[in-house]
């Protein structure tokens, strides 16, 4: 790559994480101190952007990026990430995942993304990264598999089983959630509400007390189908994925991450400190290595 490219590269994808940095600071107290913020999104900056990728050639199309949300959560999770794509000339749609069963929810997420032309960048959280890893096969649109504190699964594997040992997750289930039933459930199926101290405990633990409670209180119910339905399709296989792992989650664990990562040989930023939520309270180390799938998507 020539220097003038590997500049080019370097400054887009810095002006995407200043841009998200702005933001997390508009919108939410993302760490003890402002100074303790500015040197995470400082690290997590310096880390992708000193291996620039290649650009896009001027003329191509620019991708729509595509989040989906996991499980407890809903499309506001990605406010940051979409308010810094948009300023930097994106577009950028978070879809609500439907949180049913990954059968259905990736075949909702795969109809919306039939309907986007040009290339699309993937990005799925938690449960959203099973999600896409399964819409993503069969759509050729979809260039690039960004994972953010995600869980991405081979065929034959349950999300559920993907937490990792050390995941708090692994806890009495009549300790973590409250379940509820819902009408047309299959068989044995319920919803799942996180219970209030394991929400902000454990999900949102580097979120202010204020508004990890106010993210409980808001959560929305997952059904367990979600959880034990295996996957079909394994897009990583195939697609090009990059994979964010903060080093502070407590729900699907980094070891847990990394060793998927690995796997699906994705380009790994490791992001230290952090929670299950760290696309809400760290925006713009999220968006920066978004901004990296974004420059080498062809």
């Amino acid at each position: 790559m020539n220097r003038a490219r590997a500049g080019k590269t370097t400054r887009s994808v810095a002006a995407l994480t200043m841009v998200a940095a702005s933001v997390a600071g508009a919108s939410v107290a993302a760490a003890p101190t402002a100074g303790a913020r500015a040197a995470a999104t400082a690290r997590a900056s310096s880390a992708l952007t000193s291996t620039p990728l290649p650009c896009r050639s001027p003329g191509r199309p620019k991708p729509t990026v595509v989040l989906v949300h996991g499980a407890w959560a809903d499309t506001s999770s990605w406010n940051g990430e979409v308010d810094a794509l948009r300023r930097a000339g994106y577009v950028a749609r978070a879809i609500a995942n439907p949180l049913r069963g990954l059968g259905s929810d990736a075949a909702t997420v795969a109809d919306f993304l039939k309907t986007i032309s040009g290339p699309i960048v993937l990005v799925g959280h938690s449960y959203g990264g099973s999600v896409i890893t399964e819409a993503a096969a069969g759509v050729p649109g979809v260039k690039a598999l960004v994972y953010v504190d995600a869980a991405a699964p081979d065929v034959g594997e349950t999300t559920g089983r993907l937490s990792g040992p050390d995941s708090a997750l692994n806890a009495d289930p009549g300790s973590l959630y409250d379940k509820v039933p819902y009408p047309g459930a299959p068989q044995g199926a319920a919803d799942l509400y996180l219970k209030r101290d394991v929400f902000v405990r454990s999900f949102a633990s580097d979120l202010p007390r204020d508004t990890a409670l106010r993210l409980w209180a808001s959560q929305r119910a997952a059904s367990t189908s979600a959880f034990t339905t295996p996957a079909t399709a394994a897009a990583w296989k195939s697609i090009p994925s990059w994979y964010f792992i903060s080093t502070g989650d407590r729900i699907i664990t980094p070891s847990a991450e990394l060793s998927m990562a690995r796997r699906a040989h994705a380009r790994v930023s490791r992001f230290e400190g952090g929670s299950h939520l760290t696309l809400i309270s760290h925006p713009a180390a999220v968006t920066s290595l978004i901004g990296s799938a974004i420059c080498a998507t062809p």
